[in-house]
């Protein structure tokens, strides 16, 4: 965490040089709300590249969130990620994007306001992707724990029921997710880098 001047506080990457980053901003004071600060997926570059591999290439698609609070309110940035594993067995693309909002859960250790809207990402995703998936493995990532233990197992039926009855694919969640708990990440590291 970096305390920036002005008692904003940002979330960063471990290394001390991110966190220099990130406060080199704060002079700024709108910085730190703007969906723009990171990369927006190009969705016609992702599919001309989807439709230029082969059938056997897979698809993996989801969305990560991760709370901060600035100024005393709670947002949360919420990473997408499509993985392309080209031909099935050989290396992988992935693309992404990080979008911030403001959340509104009003218990923490539950919250399944935020994690519903990982869901409506990544399914509003597919949709957007839909035409270049068709007749291709794919599959669809939630970063949630099905383990009672955790808050994210309070929105698991119904997250899994909405992907099913919007997607037409069974999801994959916790520890079978990667996309969504590892790829997405990773991937908002890399841009925030």
């Amino acid at each position: 965490m970096c305390n920036c001047p002005g008692g904003v506080t940002v979330a960063t990457a471990d290394s001390k040089s991110a966190a220099s980053k990130a406060c080199r901003f704060e002079s700024d004071p709108g910085y730190h709300f703007r969906k723009t600060k990171m990369k927006k997926l190009d969705l016609d570059e992702v599919k001309q590249f989807i439709d230029a591999q082969t059938p056997e290439t897979k698809i993996y698609l989801g969305c990560d969130s991760e709370r901060l609070r600035i100024n005393g309110d709670w947002y949360a940035d919420y990473i997408l990620a499509i993985v392309v594993h080209i031909n099935g067995n050989n290396g992988c693309k992935i693309f992404g994007e990080v979008q911030r909002e403001r959340v509104w859960d009003n218990k923490p250790n539950k919250p399944a306001m935020r994690l519903m809207t990982e869901v409506y990402k990544v399914s509003e995703l597919y949709l957007q992707l839909a035409e270049v998936l068709e007749g291709r493995q794919v599959e669809v990532h939630l970063d949630i724990n099905p383990d009672e233990h955790y808050g994210s197992s309070c929105v698991i039926s119904q997250a899994v029921g909405y992907i099913k009855g919007v997607c037409n694919v069974i999801p994959f969640v916790k520890p079978h997710a990667f996309a969504a708990s590892y790829a997405a990440d990773r991937f908002k590291g890399l841009r925030a880098a």
